[in-house]
């Protein structure tokens, strides 16, 4: 999986070195995309059954004017993960990420093993998730 460093809400730089070793999950995201505002509560229910066996969930907004909803939109939604302000740079790295959402899993020798386009059900996350581990 490509390197990056990209600031959280709160202004920290987080690099994706912070999770080598780790069963990884990427999603590209904004908040005005429906369908990514479907697939987050499913999200939250996996990231909170695996978080304590060292799972990564990492979620890239791609907002652009919409950036300013960001912190409220996480609290709003109850989301835990790690939310950083992506770029271009980052989305071109992760092959042209074109459409959103888009989510990338990534094993703990840091190859991507899967790449979904669009929405995935809590059923078909979790799956993919456990075969990380």
């Amino acid at each position: 999986a490509p390197p990056f460093s990209l600031k959280d809400v709160s202004g920290n730089v987080y690099s994706s070195s912070r999770f080598a070793g780790k069963p990884t999950v990427i999603n590209f995201f904004a908040t005005w995309c429906p369908s990514c505002r479907e697939e987050i509560p499913g999200f939250v229910e996996v990231y909170n059954r695996h978080k304590d066996k060292g799972f990564e969930l990492i979620g890239i907004s791609l907002d652009t004017d919409t950036r300013g909803n960001l912190p409220g939109f996480l609290a709003g939604n109850r989301i835990e993960y790690r939310i950083l302000y992506g770029d271009l740079a980052t989305a071109k790295a992760y092959g042209g990420v074109t459409s959103i959402p888009t989510t990338f899993f990534i094993g703990r020798d840091g190859k991507i093993r899967n790449v979904v386009l669009g929405a995935i059900g809590e059923d078909e996350f979790d799956r993919e998730v456990r075969k990380l581990f």
